[in-house]
Order: C-alpha cells, then structure tokens, then sequence
C-alpha cells in the first residue's frame, strides 16, 4: 500500500515517515525543493520524493496519483498575529483544500489531517476541560494560528460531505529533538542554556512527538471517519515544563515568573526588534497572551477509541536531552 505524507521534512511528518517504514509501509512524500531533509536521516532514501508544494494544486494532484491513503502533516505555525494571516491561511486552509480535492479526485482510501488542539477554541477564560466535542467560539483568546487551523478542519468535514473518508488528530504542545532553533526544540535549547528571562504564568498540555506519530496511524487504521482526536499526554504549567526540562539537562531552571503584562510588554519589544532587523521574533503578544493562560484537556477519547499511549513528560524531556548531549 503507497502512502503520502505531507510535511515529511518537519518533526511530526519526519517521525511518521520513519514509523510508516518501520511498518512495511511504501512512502511517498511531498516535499519543497528547498526543503531541509535532515530529520528524515537514514529513511531519506527509503522514500519515493515528489517536490512540490500543498499550495499548488497541480503538484497536490499528481503526488497523490497511485496513493492509497495520506497523512497531510504539512502546515504553517505561527504567532506573528494579523501580519501572518495570509500566509497562515494559504498554507494551512488553501493547502487542505489542495489535499482534499486531489484526494476525492484520485479515489484516496483514507486521509488523517494533522490538526492542533488549537483549532478546538478557547473561550475567554478556562472553563474546565476542554474535548473533542468543544464548538468553536470567536475570542481574543484565539489566535490567528487557531483559527486557521479551525477552517483547515471545516475543509476536511467539506470533503467529507463529499464523500471522503477522513479522520482529524489534534495534538498537543509537540515536544521532540526536532532541529535546532525551530519550534519546541528552540524552547529546550534556550532552557538548557539559561536563556529564559522569565517563565510565563500559564501553562498547556504536552505530548512526545513519538506518540503523536504512533496516534496517526492509529487514527488511520481505526478513527471513525469524520471525528477528531486529540492526541495530548500531561496538563502542565509552564513552571512545571520550564522545571522538568532543566532538571533533565542538569542546570537550575528559570527562577523569574513573568505576569501577562510583563510578557505582552516583552512580546512587544521583540516584535518591534524583529522589524527593525528583518528578523523573525521569538515572542509575540499573540504568544505571550496566550501563554499567560492554561486550557486543560482530556485524552480519553484517543486513548478508548484508538489505544493511545502517551508517555509522561519527564520521559520525553530525558529522552530530547541526552539526544542534545550526544549531537
């Protein structure tokens, strides 16, 4: 059976690839030609490559010739608010749709989209746990990230009405060796090497990149067309995260607490610096306000209905630290 992922070369896409292969599985994957293939490692020549991009149809459409089912992992993820609204919604939602309609075109067995816990909403403040069954509500609590991954989804349930068969995962706060600089793995490096001026008062739930791979295809074999599963391990403050990455590493962790205020004016300055040099920021207000909050949820679904696993965090917290130690 010929499999396509999208987004192979990211973290999630890269130790899904490795997985499906490990399975027996025949890989195809839709690439840029730019694309960085280092986290692919050793699979990078087990896989068939089609370069293209979800933004075009065209290459959408024929990487999905011959394919049975397909992973769409690919997306854009970014805190840089009403700025990054295009190119948000270009990838994410305008890429889904490339995906969805190649997919109906070609008679695709099966599609799981990678989603986010994001796309489930945030109402304004907390209200408890939070599940696959919570409606989308508009508030300032959303970001543009959240609400692009929320019409990604409508998309899918748009393809589905029209007679495709697909499951949505959501995961967690993703957190693996990755590479350098990018995403959760810029968090770890800058834990271990004491450059966190300030924890912020929040918190959000994580999960190990291994078991969000393992989630996809266990959503591929047995999700029920059209629900989604969020695939999440431990509800934590960022104290605790912030804490549990600097014991792993051996170094004292981040002792300041940054209020909301403190962390939006810090969002500030760094978004003002980034335009002044061109840079992309590493805090936004968008993500500080956000990361002054903490939604908890449940992973039961994903856990009954799939026979998820998720390890506890320390574990994937001493699992990315001697991977650091031994680069």
């Amino acid at each position: 059976m010929k499999v396509l992922v999208t987004g192979a070369t990211g973290m999630v896409g890269a130790e899904l690839v490795q997985q499906l292969l490990a399975d027996g599985a025949e890989v195809r994957v839709l690439r840029r030609g730019t694309s960085q293939l280092d986290l692919l490692s050793e699979a990078d020549a087990s896989v068939e490559h089609h370069i293209g991009d979800v933004t075009d149809a065209h290459s959408v459409l024929a990487a999905i010739v011959g394919v049975a089912q397909v992973y769409h992992v690919a997306a854009y993820i970014g805190f840089g608010g009403r700025r990054e609204e295009k190119k948000l919604h270009r990838i994410n939602v305008g890429g889904t749709a490339n995906v969805v309609n190649a997919a109906l075109k070609n008679g695709v067995q099966r599609v799981v989209h990678t989603s986010s816990l994001a796309a489930f909403g945030r109402p304004p403040q907390p209200e408890g746990l939070i599940d696959e069954t919570s409606a989308w509500r508009d508030s300032q609590a959303n970001t543009e990230y959240a609400y692009s991954k929320y019409l990604s989804e409508l998309e899918i349930h748009r393809g589905i009405a029209e007679g495709l068969d697909a499951v949505i995962v959501n995961p967690a706060l993703i957190f693996g060796v990755g590479r350098s600089g990018e995403n959760t793995r810029l968090i770890c490096e800058r834990v271990r090497d004491g450059k966190i001026p300030a924890i912020p008062v929040g918190g959000t739930n994580v999960v190990d990149v291994r078991d969000v791979a393992e989630g996809h295809r266990l959503a591929m074999q047995r999700g029920r067309t059209g629900e989604r599963y969020f695939l999440g391990s431990e509800n934590l403050r960022w104290k605790t995260i912030m804490g549990t990455l600097a014991e792993a590493f051996g170094v004292q962790p981040p002792a300041r607490m940054a209020s909301p205020r403190l962390a939006e004016v810090l969002g500030t300055v760094a978004e003002t610096f980034a335009r002044l040099t061109f840079t992309t920021p590493k805090l936004t207000r968008e993500l500080a306000q956000a990361s002054a909050r903490f939604y908890p949820y449940t992973n039961r679904k994903a856990v009954e209905e799939l026979g998820c696993t998720f390890r506890p965090f320390a574990e994937t917290a001493q699992h990315i630290a001697e991977a650091l130690q031994q680069a």
